[in-house]
């Protein structure tokens, strides 16, 4: 029997689609100034820039705790009304309600104060990385850390306060349920890197420490793009201090990268990582455009297809023999010794290092555990902002066995605390958990997985990353994607599985 739409609620419909509709036009163009802020803005013009979208994010901040919406709200969530509702209507209601009442009891004006704040604090993360000095940076995230307590005490929470933090990435996600996954992750990861180091095994990774032509880096990087997956009539690759993607709409997507010339893998593994957030993007089913469904399920799936590309595919001994001959004809000097083989397990070398963004797949996870830890307690008041360096150095000789000697290569390294993102940095090992257990997945139903890379054959993989992920948009929360996709919750399992496997094979063990 056909449900029936009563005219008193398909006018509420109609008024909350063109609310959603008009919102989302407005984070589209918030997302627009953000990318060009960090790629294209002069330094001089920023700081009013900041301003103004803060102004903006705050109309837009206006419009979802508004009266207006929670009066629609009301009326769709109602029992009689909600049972009425189509799949993909529930889930937008859902998706402003929740929103809405977390967040209908922060002021206006606090919330203005708070964007402006994020939007400055940019640039002061900017200059304190750029001259090595915390003291410019501290201010800011002194400010920052204050206003990320009071929210989660609004946002209210049941055993920490972080978790309302954690659960604007990753909904439903909880200390109390990634502390278990975590440890086990975290324990089998020092295993495996003491196993590594006491082999006394290594990697010709040495062919890393020569020049590699920047211009020539940016043309091989726009050579692989296309050919694994990203539509650049749909988007475009430019260059900034720490590599993102910025979702503008389906159809125009960017990506951003930043190339160092004796460090050809930063921008070579960034550029392929960026691309899975953009693939990813731009394979939203077109029907959730211009509302607040065209976006991932959550940061933590969006990790998973990023880390999936990078590391699954890109750093697969099957990528490089398909792409590894092509990449000595941009670099016939500096590769014209080195066989695939001993390639593909310079780019898995494992070594403990400083920088997050340049770590190895096994050691990765470590740096995640560190901020992860490192949030928890200040959040939770254990530690303040100005410990934080001594606090970070620590952490990174305990897990990696190394001090970083300056802060610019430790707690200044990273732009997520800048804007506020306490409760993001999680969601890269949950990407990497997602990701395996995705993989176990896929590798059942396409037996020939590796060959179709082999082969250049990207076209069938995406086809079933479209089919079973990225097409959903943000239909379905994390827990129920998963489940939906590999027919269990996420565990640990399958990651430890498949580090210990690549890196016995790579190392010999």
């Amino acid at each position: 029997m056909e449900k029936v739409v009563d005219q008193t609620l398909q006018a509420a419909l109609e008024k909350f689609n063109a609310l959603d509709q008009k919102i989302t036009h407005f984070s589209s163009i918030i997302g627009l100034t953000d990318w060009d802020s960090k790629v294209m803005a002069p330094k001089k013009g920023r700081n009013v820039f900041a301003k103004a979208t803060g102004t903006l994010r705050t109309e837009v901040f206006k419009l979802q705790v508004s009266e207006e919406m929670g009066d629609l709200l009301a009326v769709l969530t109602s029992a009689e009304n909600s049972e009425v509702l189509d799949q993909v209507t529930k889930v937008k209601v859902r998706e402003y309600n929740e929103f809405y009442q977390k967040s209908k009891s922060i002021p206006a004006d606090l919330f203005q104060e708070y964007s402006i704040l994020t939007a400055q604090a940019n640039d002061a993360w900017e200059e304190a990385r750029e001259k090595n000095e915390f003291a410019i940076f501290l201010p800011y995230l002194e400010k920052i850390v204050d206003y990320k307590r009071k929210f989660a005490e609004i946002y209210g929470y049941e055993d920490h306060p972080y978790d309302a933090l954690l659960d604007e990435f990753e909904p439903g996600l909880t200390v109390k349920r990634l502390d278990p996954l975590f440890a086990e992750l975290r324990e089998s990861s020092v295993n495996l890197l003491e196993r590594i180091k006491k082999s006394g095994k290594t990697t010709p990774e040495e062919v890393f420490e020569q020049s590699f032509e920047i211009e020539k880096q940016k043309e091989f990087n726009r050579f692989i793009l296309p050919i694994i997956g990203f539509d650049m009539e749909a988007g475009r690759l430019d260059e900034t201090v720490h590599p993102f993607a910025q979702t503008v709409t389906i159809g125009d997507v960017r990506l951003t990268t930043r190339y160092i010339e004796k460090n050809v893998r930063s921008a070579l593994f960034g550029t392929i990582h960026e691309a899975g957030h953009g693939i990813y993007e731009q394979h939203v089913n077109p029907a959730y455009e211009e509302s607040v469904l065209q976006s991932g399920a959550s940061f933590g799936i969006h990790e998973s297809q990023s880390r999936f590309l990078e590391n699954m595919v890109g750093r697969s001994n099957e990528f490089w023999n398909y792409f590894y001959p092509h990449l000595v004809k941009y670099f016939p000097a500096q590769l014209k010794n080195v066989s695939v083989d001993g390639f593909y397990r310079a780019v898995n070398s494992v070594k403990p290092s400083f920088i997050r963004v340049e770590a190895d797949e096994l050691t990765y996870n470590l740096h995640i555990m560190l901020r992860y830890e490192i949030e928890k307690a200040l959040i939770g008041g254990e530690i303040e902002v100005k410990d934080l360096p001594a606090v970070w150095n620590q952490k990174m000789q305990d897990y990696l066995g190394i001090t970083p000697s300056t802060d610019s290569e430790g707690v200044l390294q990273d732009v997520h605390w800048s804007f506020g993102g306490f409760g993001y940095f999680p969601s890269y090992s949950l990407g990497n958990l997602y990701a395996a257990q995705i993989l176990r997945t896929i590798q059942k139903e396409i037996p020939d997985f590796y060959a179709h890379i082999e082969n250049g054959r990207f076209e069938v993989i995406q086809e079933w990353l479209r089919e079973n992920i990225h097409q959903y948009g943000k239909l379905y929360t994390p827990n129920e994607l998963i489940i939906k996709i590999t027919g269990e919750q996420l565990n640990a399992n399958y990651l430890v599985e498949y580090l210990e496997k690549k890196y016995s094979e790579v190392y010999g063990l």
